[in-house]
């Protein structure tokens, strides 16, 4: 049985309160349940940043604003357990250790955010190091790596596969850049590239993306990997 995180961005999983995207996931989540040992690390998307933005126009300090984001991981992370039901572990844990021990349950581990100034996607790398994951995804609403922001630059080239080095160094360039969006934070790249665990980057946006990798071993998204990597180490 293989070991695979995922870090699920909350605007994939909850775009709005009005067009939550937590069914379509059910049916996949469990399906890879039913084979391999699931974590999943739910993110806080927009409502978490309208919360951190309010909190700051109010003076609260940068630590104290990030804690409401953790409380709306939190959140998301609880609609989802609550909509897997008895496939997943009760409640959503909060911290590394007890994602660890929940597991042995051979229950789907679902958590949010952990510390303040950490992202999720940290979280989860962090998470993928010490439960010796076979592979770490990242679900987001890209469908992989690019040199540069494909929704405004036409020329951009999405890599079917990098090194964590180099996606270190895209990393870093885009977060220079004023504006710019980047797929990961440089702490999850870094943690990426000292533990040596393939990192895939998929389009979160259509779940059977996931299952496709997952069960077939090739993934249309970008792969992050020391060595080439097809299929998947699953």
């Amino acid at each position: 049985m293989s070991t695979i995180v995922l870090s699920l961005g909350g605007s994939i999983l909850m775009p709005g309160l009005d067009s939550p995207n937590i069914k379509p996931y059910i049916p996949v989540l469990e399906k890879i349940a039913s084979i391999h040992r699931l974590f999943v690390v739910v993110g806080g998307g927009g409502e978490a940043r309208r919360y951190i933005s309010v909190a700051r126009s109010l003076d609260v300090d940068d630590a104290s604003a990030d804690e409401l984001g953790i409380l709306v991981t939190r959140l998301n992370a609880t609609l989802l357990v609550q909509a897997l039901k008895d496939s997943a572990w009760p409640k959503v844990v909060e911290n590394h250790t007890e994602a660890l021990a929940a597991a042995e349950s051979g229950k789907i581990v679902v958590m949010g955010g952990v510390t303040p100034g950490q992202t999720t996607d940290a979280v989860a790398a962090v998470l993928a190091e010490r439960s010796r994951a076979s592979v770490f995804f990242n679900l987001t609403s890209v469908d992989g790596i690019y040199s540069a922001d494909p929704r405004t630059d036409p020329s951009a080239e999405r890599y079917g596969m990098i090194t964590p080095s180099r996606l270190l160094e895209i990393v870093i360039h885009q977060q220079s850049a004023a504006g710019m969006n980047t797929v990961m934070d440089v702490v999850a790249v870094k943690m990426v590239e000292r533990c040596g665990i393939p990192l895939i980057v998929l389009d979160g946006r259509d779940p059977t993306a996931l299952l496709t990798a997952v069960e077939s071993g090739i993934c249309r998204g970008t792969v992050v990997s020391r060595e080439g990597l097809s299929p998947l180490p699953l």
